[in-house]
């Protein structure tokens, strides 16, 4: 009978192996490249699925991306969140502290939404990104002030440019999606504004000079302003302009009448 059941069980692994070895197959692994696409899980609900090297990454699209609720909470963030706030309603606040093993299960945890948030931005759901990214400079911030060894903070900290850049293009691509360019460039020049903050504070001035992050977010914000479409005064000063350049004072003053009349 052991031998039987034992049998059976070899062979429905055997077929779960043969059909994700399909899977992979039909999605093969590109370097370099973000793989990623929506699908529906067993019991009917969406999933986003991330294609890496070694496999086939699924995940929930809310709460904690593997689906689990460690301590009953959404996340293991969210359960030492809870017990550093009853620390601090006991008058203790010292009495909770996260310890070398703690941290490295937040971090694994971080990767996870890190994971989700690369994946839907490839899939162009910007309030996701922007979700998991605020989620996880939430977690620095937290580990930095309750680690027991200041180093491990650190260790988050480092990485607050990049995610600090992401959660900017995809605040910044859902204002784009509405064709709000104002609001495009606001973002932009915050998010600049939020990372040359933090770097200057945490690190050499030459370390401006080399970040990657806010390279990146300047180039976009130049072709952001040099694309976007003119605002009906600009329109009208540009008109202005050509009009005085070309001597047509008679025309240059009905512009300018029109200028007064916008505010």
């Amino acid at each position: 009978m052991d031998r039987l059941v034992g049998d059976q069980v070899a062979a429905r692994e055997s077929r779960e192996m043969n059909a994700y070895d399909k899977l992979l197959r039909e999605w093969p692994y590109e370097p370099g490249v973000v793989q990623a696409r929506e699908a529906t899980g067993s019991n009917g609900e969406p999933r986003i699925q991330l294609r890496v090297d070694l496999g086939i990454l699924q995940m929930e699209l809310s709460g904690r991306p593997d689906g689990l609720h460690p301590m009953g909470c959404e996340s293991l963030l969210d359960h030492f969140e809870r017990l550093a706030v009853r620390a601090e309603r006991e008058g203790k606040p010292e009495a909770f502290r996260l310890t070398p093993e703690d941290c490295v299960r937040l971090q694994q945890e971080g990767v996870q939404y890190y994971h989700r948030y690369l994946a839907c931005f490839q899939l162009q759901r910007f309030a996701e990104v922007a979700r998991d990214t605020e989620r996880n400079l939430r977690l620095f911030d937290f580990v930095e002030k309750h680690a027991s060894k200041g180093e491990l903070g650190i260790m988050f900290q480092q990485f607050r440019p990049y995610v600090l850049m992401m959660r900017t293009r995809a605040r910044a691509m859902l204002a784009l999606q509405k064709e709000d360019y104002g609001e495009v460039i606001r973002l932009i020049e915050e998010g600049i504004r939020e990372i040359r903050d933090f770097v200057t504070e945490r690190f050499p001035p030459e370390a401006l000079d080399h970040c990657n992050e806010i390279g990146f977010l300047q180039k976009w914000l130049d072709e952001v302003k040099k694309e976007r479409p003119l605002t009906p005064r600009e329109k009208l000063q540009r008109q202005l302009h050509e009009a005085v350049e070309a001597e047509d004072y008679e025309k240059a003053a009905r512009l300018r009448d029109a200028l007064k009349e916008i505010g």
